[in-house]
């Protein structure tokens, strides 16, 4: 299973014992789903209220245990919501009014549904007697999110209510996570039925009892991925988000001692396999370093854990590992053969199957290999040295590594969508389980910043960074005020290039330099700040970088440090479209002398 449920089950037994115990009452719609909610144990939402949702906005006031945060764009909602579930493996919960409320939504749920991450999305809808008849306000929102959502429900009568919400907190919590949709109508929150919480199964007593009849893959599947294994002269293990959504840290650190088989973290599943660790070999793909894609072309046995084999890892795919057979484990079916084939196909949950293989296959010894893959590591480090740098501008590096040092390796860090995202996927230290937060699947500029919200309220404890570029963080930058008025201690650094980057540098490689509405102006970010009753920080030099970030980190609440990077700064390595991984354009300094004219 993905998600822990004994803390849920506790806080959900103890509101029954202490507040109404199992007796029969008589309550709204709207006074139903506080009380789901509560059962499902919810104790914190996002959202912003409207008419079609307003019978649940009057209920939520008699319900203090349900911390609303008042969001400044739906959007947003469902970011926080997004980030809260990856920082907890908890559920997220948004909710919204009908109509443009609704709509909002859209590019949050999908963001959650191309990463697998469970979400409640909890919509209001016009009266029944209206619905299709264009009424103010009215959007057929089913049919909007049914591409995605893992489901969504239109609530037709107020008796099916309760039995619906626990049914959507079993799907979005169930075999492969992801988002759910409740449209309730506005009649439906003030009508009256009798609820008695007995009646109603919640999702975790529901998964509980799955989990017990979940068995580990059969021995002959499980002999024979051991029999690949104990074959292989080079083998790789590839790590994807389905290892943090499994909980799966020890069974996968565990398996890869034991079969001493050097481990690719994917953008998704960096954090879910240290990188301080001897056999941690990098990320892969469109970015990544030139000797974990040189790996993977040479290797001859790939075990992919929770992962898809995304275009932007796997480039030409007919090119992708030609050498290697597949041992792909994933819980859902659908994912086995999509883009590559198995070899071996394991469909089960990472860590019950992780676990079971590493009970399997014997002792292995690849340090050869791993010698192999580090030579060609310090060769594309030599190479990097030979290329003459700015050294009076803040660049992203320099930024990244002072994160990590001034909090220890403890911060959880969310990065938006851009040239920053491959910098800090690339530069910053993944120590610390699960502290890599970002929009994959989707790509989803405007993340960062409502998502290190929740992901703040979720894990208070932590220190919480937001890393965005100047073009990202104006898509949701209102929810600054959302972050003062709740006092959410959110530091963030925004790279700023005076572009939309990661664009402009396309621009640079397959468009002749023709920077096509690349170049951008913003706000002045300090002063932004201040307007917002925030502090705000500008750094200019390399050697101020430091002291910005040991001065937001000593500030109360949240912080806007603005870093002032090098213009025409690239991501390197980089892999073209329709390119195999391993034809990579890498930085020289030829290349660096050609930026600079």
């Amino acid at each position: 299973m993905a998600i822990a449920t004994k803390d849920i089950q506790q806080t959900s037994r103890a509101y029954q014992t202490s507040q109404h115990g199992d007796e029969v009452r008589e309550l709204t719609g709207s006074e139903i789903i506080c009380e789901v909610l509560l059962r499902e144990g919810v104790d914190l939402m996002y959202g912003y209220p409207g008419g079609a949702i307003m019978p649940f906005y009057d209920a939520i006031t008699s319900y203090p245990a349900l911390h609303h945060v008042l969001v400044r764009h739906e959007q947003a909602a469902a970011h926080a919501a997004d980030g809260y579930s990856r920082a907890t493996g908890k559920v997220g919960v948004c909710v919204a009014t009908s109509g443009p409320g609704a709509t909002n939504l859209v590019t949050g749920l999908a963001t959650a549904f191309m990463d697998s991450v469970p979400l409640l999305a909890i919509t209001g809808q016009v009266a029944r007697n209206f619905i299709g008849r264009d009424a103010f306000q009215e959007t057929d929102i089913l049919g909007v999110t049914q591409p995605i959502t893992k489901h969504n429900f239109l609530i037709r009568n107020v008796e099916e209510l309760a039995s619906t919400l626990h049914e959507a907190f079993c799907v979005a919590r169930s075999g492969r996570p992801g988002p759910v949709l409740i449209d309730v109508p506005k009649d439906v929150q003030f009508a009256r039925t009798a609820y008695r919480a007995s009646e109603h199964q919640t999702s975790s007593e529901y998964l509980d009892a799955l989990a017990a009849q979940t068995e580990a893959p059969s021995e002959f599947i499980l002999g024979r991925a051991a029999e690949l294994i104990a074959q292989a002269k080079r083998p790789v293990i590839m790590a994807g988000h389905g290892v943090i959504l499994s909980n799966a840290y020890a069974e996968l650190k565990a398996f890869a001692e034991k079969a001493s088989v050097p481990v690719i973290t994917t953008l998704l599943g960096l954090s879910s396999f240290s990188d301080s660790h001897p056999l941690h070999i990098g990320m892969p793909g469109m970015h990544g370093p030139a000797h974990t894609n040189h790996a993977i072309g040479a290797a001859d046995l790939i075990i992919g854990v929770g992962l898809r084999f995304d275009d932007r890892v796997t480039g030409d795919v007919s090119k992708f590992a030609p050498h290697a057979q597949l041992i792909h484990i994933d819980v859902d079916a659908s994912e086995m053969h999509k883009v590559k084939v198995a070899t071996v196909p394991i469909v089960a949950d990472a860590r019950v199957a992780l676990a079971a293989l590493t009970e399997t296959i014997e002792a292995g010894d690849h340090r050869e290999w791993l010698q192999e893959i580090r030579s060609w590591e310090q060769a594309s480090e030599e190479r990097g040295k030979q290329v003459q740098r700015n050294d009076d501008l803040p660049d992203p590096i320099s930024i990244l590594h002072a994160i990590h040092e001034i909090t220890d390796g403890e911060a959880i860090v969310i990065s938006d969508v851009g040239q920053h995202q491959m910098w800090t996927a690339r530069f910053y230290q993944w120590t610390r389980e699960n502290s890599h937060i970002t929009s994959g699947g989707l790509g989803t500029m405007g993340f960062a910043l409502p998502a290190a919200m929740g992901v703040k309220m979720g894990v208070p404890t932590a220190p919480v960074w937001a890393v965005a570029g100047d073009g990202g963080i104006q898509m949701n930058i209102q929810e600054l005020a959302t972050l003062q008025q709740e006092g959410i201690a959110v530091k963030v650094a925004i790279m700023n290039n005076g572009y939309l980057g990661m664009v402009r540098q396309w621009q640079q490689f397959f468009h002749s330099r023709n920077y096509s509405e690349t170049p951008m102006t913003g706000p002045d970010h300090v002063k932004l700040a201040d307007a917002y009753g925030l502090k705000g920080i500008r750094v200019k030099r390399r050697e101020d970088v430091e002291p910005a970030i040991r001065e937001a980190m000593a500030t109360e609440g949240s912080v806007v440090v603005e870093f002032i990077i090098e213009p025409e700064a690239n991501v390197y390595p980089m892999v073209a479209p329709g390119k195999a991984i391993t034809e990579m354009i890498e930085e020289t300094a030829q290349e660096k002398t050609n930026n600079d004219k």
